[in-house]
């Protein structure tokens, strides 16, 4: 086993007075193996203590054999981490031959270990785009920086000098392949792209109206939507919040549509989706030559891709604290760069931003700049959750329905009431991302006529349990007077009269009897 605290004394032999200690090297009784000073060839070891004692001796021998034992311990050590890692890595010595290559390596870079080992790393790589050898030269090390060592090739590196007496004796890089990560956000890119495009075409084909596809009479998403309205033909920059899955970013692109910039791009890009050293260069794009392995023709970021349109910043939140203090400065010099250039970009693009998260308190935790939050929030819309607007839950059901009996082929099921009983009272944590979510696996499995409470999915029944205390499964409202709990059990359930009696706790026909009473 290796052992970092031998002492001296541990391997010492009992003192001979008779022993010639000008022969032998003294050292302290107290050090330590891995503390000894270079050894003097063939001299054997006299351990003294403070008082000048001497205590034992050490044969020479016997320390060559402890450290080439503990030398044989910790090489296999070292095999076996760089075996039991998942990342490449490279060791070079003092003069850039390769000492180390291991199995993540040979998968990256298609160079086998026999092949590569004991030659100089340049006879495989360019100089310039190896920094385990700029770590060589300046004796500085890098951290979780972004580099592309081979064309095709994308890594996150740290790559730090091995330091000995204060001289550098050779440098270690561990590289972690993002190749897949950087081409699937590109493929990304390009699909949204085309998604969005695909749906452009469909919605100018649909309606006129920019917010046609917000479903809901709620009065809180009219008020959303009639806030949305009214600054979609202003310039001003928009933060949307709330939950996930209530809709921000249908909002964001109803706001882009109504604007004088609609004839512009809308592009957005997820603070949450992108690793951190990526970002600045998806944001801002790279001159030609801007880092090594960067693209010969340079790279266009988000900002350049939205000029004369709409950039959306969704998961603001997620976006690193450094990244905040640079879109900061380019709201405020209404200016940017890209990576490696020197001239200045005007800034034309409006920002439209979202969040799930309570700025408010990660302004208070340190986690994002007010000052950005003010550039961001000129006016602000809250989206409101499902829970809050049950009123659309019907309508929203029935939309559902509609488009996946037509995307599977299938008729449209009718909707036993006690199934609508329950969609309006469930909580929807998810809102209308897990509304359609359950009403896509209802289409698919659901060969009946009419949807019964025994197609509902088990994660939908699971939750529905969790939720029974808040969502006020047993009673109707209190209000003042019958009519006036007909009417809201009647706008709870959309119309749906068989649900609105469920709701009401009497048969359908009281209902009716009650409607014509009422004159509803």
């Amino acid at each position: 086993m290796l052992e970092s605290k031998i002492s001296l004394l541990s391997l010492a032999l009992p003192w001979d007075p008779s022993m010639d200690v000008k022969k032998m090297k003294v050292v302290s009784e107290k050090g330590l193996l891995f503390d000894l000073p270079d050894l003097d060839e063939g001299k054997d070891l006299a351990l003294q203590g403070d008082d000048g004692v001497f205590s034992g001796w050490i044969p020479f021998k016997k320390i060559v054999q402890v450290i080439f034992q503990q030398w044989k311990i910790c090489r296999t050590y070292y095999e076996t981490l760089i075996c039991a890692v998942d990342h490449a890595i490279t060791a070079v010595d003092r003069e850039g031959n390769i000492v180390s290559w291991n199995h993540k390596s040979e998968e990256i870079f298609q160079c086998s270990h026999d092949e590569i080992m004991g030659k100089p790393i340049t006879d495989f790589f360019e100089q310039d785009s190896l920094e385990v050898v700029s770590v060589l030269k300046n004796g500085k090390g890098v951290i979780r920086k972004y580099h592309q060592p081979y064309p095709g090739v994308s890594v996150l590196i740290n790559a730090l000098p091995v330091v000995l007496n204060k001289k550098v004796i050779g440098g270690i890089s561990v590289e972690q392949d993002i190749t897949d990560v950087v081409r699937l956000n590109d493929e990304l890119s390009t699909t949204f792209a085309y998604i969005r495009d695909l749906e452009d075409r469909i919605d100018k084909k649909q309606s006129d109206d920019p917010f046609h596809k917000i479903k809901g009479r709620s009065k809180s998403i009219r008020k959303a939507v009639e806030m949305a309205q009214k600054v979609a033909t202003t310039d001003a920059s928009v933060l949307i919040t709330g939950e996930s899955g209530v809709g921000k970013e249908l909002f964001a692109n109803a706001i882009h549509k109504s604007s004088s910039r609609s004839n512009g791009p809308f592009v957005d890009i997820n603070c949450g989706a992108i690793p951190a050293p990526l970002f600045e260069s998806e944001l801002f794009g790279y001159e030609k030559g801007a880092f090594t392995g960067a693209n010969k023709e340079g790279k266009k970021g988000k900002f350049d891709m939205a000029k004369g349109g709409t950039l959306f910043l969704d998961e603001i939140g997620e976006m690193p604290l450094d990244l905040q203090v640079k879109l900061l400065r380019v709201l405020q010099e209404k200016q940017y760069y890209r990576i490696g250039g020197n001239e200045p970009i005007p800034l034309d693009v409006r920002i439209i931003s979202a969040t799930n998260r309570n700025l408010d308190e990660m302004i208070q935790e340190g986690l994002f700049r007010q000052d950005l939050y003010y550039r961001l929030n000129i006016v602000s819309i809250e989206v409101p959750p499902l829970r809050e607007r049950k009123e659309d839950i019907p309508e929203l059901v029935q939309l559902c329905l509609n488009e996946f009996a037509i995307k599977y082929s299938k008729p449209v099921p009718g909707i036993d009431s006690e199934v609508m009983y329950r969609f309006v009272h469930y909580h929807w944590h998810g809102n209308i991302r897990e509304l359609r979510n359950i009403m896509e696996q209802i289409v698919i499995l659901a060969d009946e006529g009419v949807i019964q409470p025994r197609h509902l999915p088990a994660s939908f029944v699971k939750n529905e349990g969790r939720n029974s205390s808040d969502d006020r499964l047993n009673h109707v409202p209190v209000v003042d007077s019958e009519e006036s709990r007909i009417r809201e059990a009647l706008m709870t359930t959309y119309g749906n009269k068989s649900a609105a009696a469920k709701l009401l706790n009497i048969s359908r026909s009281t209902l009716y009897n009650k409607i014509r009473k009422y004159n509803l």
